[in-house]
């Protein structure tokens, strides 16, 4: 294992606490609360979740292999079925295996880590939560979804080309062009696709990045 990975495994298991807190303290409007995570609800989202720990990559593989190798909608499916377990008891998996360390190929711990953090404000900001990563994490979010690995499933070629996107409350810049500027976390939330955080960025490169974030996705 990288040094890299042992790093993020602790904060991983961190964000994986977060959401188990925050399902928690939910009500049934809660549960049912439209996440920003494409069709799911929050309840959904929190079978995603459950899904790096408890489903297997080989497992994934194979119902993809006979899904005519539709990926999105074998993640879909799984997602729904570890969904439907009793409420209460979501929260006590994702607590009970927020240490479990399940690498995906070609991203590494890397994928679980921008899940851990994109995830968790899919279902905080509908909710109306303050429940967040650390800003040290979003550092790591960015620095990824603004690399070559990203396009393989977190964020569309070219949607971030010509941009130059500036963090407001960190050191973090990264590309040239029309600059797009705010939080980390609402950076990281448009680059990963989330329409909902633009209302809290600025700069000459909105018309732009909104019009690309509209587009349906190929």
């Amino acid at each position: 294992m990288s040094a890299q990975d042992e790093d993020l495994w602790p904060r991983i298991a961190a964000n994986r606490r977060r959401a188990a807190d925050l399902l928690a303290d939910l009500d049934d409007a809660g549960w049912r609360t439209q996440s920003l995570c494409g069709a799911w609800t929050v309840q959904d989202l929190a079978g995603h979740l459950l899904m790096p720990i408890e489903a297997s990559f080989p497992r994934a593989i194979i119902r993809t292999v006979l899904a005519r190798g539709d990926f999105d909608r074998v993640t879909d499916a799984i997602s729904r079925e570890l969904a439907t377990a009793p409420r209460d008891e979501l929260v006590r998996r994702l607590r009970d295996g927020a240490d479990v360390r399940r690498s995906p190929p070609f991203v590494g711990a890397l994928g679980p880590m921008v899940d851990s953090c994109i995830h968790l404000r899919d279902a905080a900001r509908p909710l109306g939560s303050c429940t967040d990563a650390p800003i040290d994490d979003w550092r790591i979010v960015l620095d990824f979804l603004v690399g070559p690995k990203a396009r393989t499933g977190f964020v569309p070629r070219g949607r971030l080309d010509g941009l130059a996107l500036r963090a407001t409350d960190q050191e973090w810049v990264h590309g040239s062009g029309r600059e797009v500027a705010g939080p980390s976390e609402a950076l990281a939330m448009a680059a990963a696709g989330r329409p909902a955080a633009l209302a809290e960025l600025t700069g000459p490169g909105m018309a732009v990045l909104r019009d690309r974030l509209s587009q349906p996705r190929g």
